[in-house]
């Protein structure tokens, strides 16, 4: 029985009813609106970081890499951000290499979960 206008701002349904605005709350969308063009320009940029430092300098490519992905990404409606430093990911790196070899090896199972850990530790929404 809505009549007149409707329209979709902000996860909100607005109907307008006999000259009165309606706000019905739908489920927030979640969507990734980063570009190609800026995906290639980011990731040039940390392979270049990483190879000219023959590998030293992957733990800044990397949260190049995080950042561009989260800054793009919201998820019910809510943007993400990444607040992690390469400094911080630089001293995680050195700790798991030491393990890895003081282990001879076998942390380097967990180094992908302590890695997607260590990323999902420094990732928020804003808001």
């Amino acid at each position: 029985k809505y009549v007149h206008d409707h329209s979709t701002k902000n996860g909100q349904e607005i109907y307008m009813e006999n000259n009165v605005t309606v706000n019905v709350y739908t489920q927030n969308e979640s969507y990734f609106d980063g570009g190609l063009l800026s995906y290639i320009g980011h990731s040039l940029l940390a392979a270049l970081i990483t190879i000219c430092t023959f590998g030293i300098c992957a733990p800044w490519g990397i949260c190049i890499m995080i950042s561009w992905k989260t800054k793009h990404t919201v998820i019910d409606g809510q943007r993400l951000y990444f607040d992690g430093s390469a400094m911080q990911l630089f001293g995680n790196w050195i700790k798991w290499l030491l393990l890895t070899i003081v282990t001879l090896g076998v942390y380097s199972f967990w180094l992908n979960i302590k890695l997607d850990q260590w990323i999902t530790k420094h990732t928020h929404h804003i808001g």
